[in-house]
């Protein structure tokens, strides 16, 4: 048994991937508090103002989520008035997500404590070993790294 393969969770990608998750998530929490939301909350605002409008399937696949995660992601901000679902003009099948007049307003004062968080984020573990770091976090979250892992084999050492 190699080192990277014993029992525990310090070997395990996995396991240190989500607990820095966790911790980074509560720092982020508790930093944009005082708006009322979620460090994941901010997040998904975020993404429904920059991709203006995406569909729920494109937005979830932006999110690396399925449809039911994200649905009851966005419940809550539905239920306070900072998104609403709309039908797709071209499709009527197709809901798209939308940020209300609410939704801008609160973006833009939670805007403000996310970028403190960031900031503080940056300063203690440095503006190039973050930016590396959302490099790496970026290439395991796309698809074309899962794809490479789901055709590697076994044991591989690449």
């Amino acid at each position: 048994m190699t080192k990277n393969s014993m029992p525990g969770t310090s070997g395990c990608n996995n396991a240190v991937i989500r607990q820095a998750s966790r911790r980074l998530g509560q720092l982020y929490d508790d930093m944009i508090a005082p708006s009322g939301l979620r460090a994941t909350q901010y997040v998904l605002l975020t993404e429904i103002k920059t991709m203006d409008r995406p569909t729920l399937r494109d937005l979830a696949a932006q999110l690396v989520m399925d449809l039911s995660a994200l649905g009851h992601s966005l419940k809550p901000l539905i239920r306070d008035g900072f998104i609403e679902l709309v039908r797709d003009q071209n499709d009527l099948r197709v809901k798209r997500v939308a940020l209300t007049k609410r939704g801008e307003k609160k973006f833009e004062e939670t805007a403000r404590l996310w970028q403190a968080a960031q900031d503080r984020f940056e300063a203690s573990f440095g503006r190039a070993r973050a930016a590396a770091l959302r490099s790496v976090l970026a290439e395991i979250a796309s698809d074309a790294f899962a794809r490479k892992y789901l055709q590697s084999p076994e044991g591989s050492k690449d």
